[in-house]
């Protein structure tokens, strides 16, 4: 499990859009999702916890350690990321896409050991995509995909999980798959997990904390009863919802009201 620590963040793109001095802690074991409105900066702020992007100012630290001072090699080695698109121009099998996940671990002349190939295995296994191991990866259906990528993941043996909305433009029931996946990583092998998630009742279902973004800077943040409240729905997403207890979790459920953000 590994800590990260974002302090006094901000970062800027050309087009004008800024993050604004994030600072968010998350501890080590936690699970954590980002939410916000499209463009709120939820894929940005995994970037940067992900070292793809360098902040402005500020600083990204993992376990103590300021990201910038680590090599890709050595970031790889302890954080994952799942991509909410991933692109594969070549005509590789699930086994050769998941084996990739060892590449930080493999030495260049050496090649894979036979620990890689078990490590790989494990994560086949552990996410169900074993039985199509042999399989192209360009040829699996969308919810495939997500789970073959997600062993790859797994194959890097993180310790921060990082994923950008790994749930989207996915069937219900492979949502389900890969949320349930998620939190099983986190609860038997300890990773820690932080998670854009645009679906925010699944959010609410399988994350204790959550982390609402609003225009680049982090409006509130808490459990998911605390966050998940008509009034600051309303003020961040402008639409008028219910909110009631899920039936059998301990998790606010919305409920979509016709017309609720009309304007008269």
């Amino acid at each position: 499990m590994s800590e990260l620590a974002i302090k006094d963040v901000s970062f800027s793109y050309l087009n004008g859009f800024s993050l604004q001095q994030i600072s968010l802690k998350v501890e080590a074991g936690e699970m954590v999702a980002l939410i916000g409105p499209n463009g709120s900066g939820k894929t940005t702020l995994i970037k940067l916890a992900a070292g793809v992007l360098t902040p402005g100012q500020g600083e990204v630290l993992l376990d103590g350690t300021n990201l910038k001072n680590l090599s890709r090699k050595e970031i790889a080695r302890s954080i994952a990321v799942v991509p909410q698109y991933f692109y594969m121009p070549f005509a590789f099998t699930v086994g050769e896409v998941v084996m990739l996940g060892r590449t930080p671990f493999i030495k260049a002349l050496s090649g894979e050991t036979e620990r890689d190939r078990r490590v790989a295995r494990r994560a086949m296994e552990l996410t169900g995509v074993n039985k199509f191991s042999s399989r192209t990866f360009n040829e699996l259906s969308g919810g495939e995909r997500q789970k073959a990528i997600l062993a790859m993941a797994v194959a890097q043996e993180p310790k921060l999980l990082l994923l950008d909305e790994p749930t989207a433009h996915l069937d219900i029931n492979h949502q389900v798959a890969i949320l349930e996946l998620v939190k099983g990583l986190n609860r038997e092998q300890g990773a820690t997990v932080v998670s854009a998630m645009h679906d925010l009742n699944l959010a609410a279902l399988y994350f204790d904390r959550m982390v609402l973004l609003k225009e680049g800077a982090i409006f509130t943040e808490g459990s998911p009863s605390a966050v998940l409240t008509e009034k600051i729905i309303y003020d961040v997403f402008g639409a008028s919802v219910h909110i009631e207890q899920h039936p059998s979790a301990k998790a606010p459920h919305i409920v979509i009201l016709p017309n609720g953000n009309r304007i008269d």
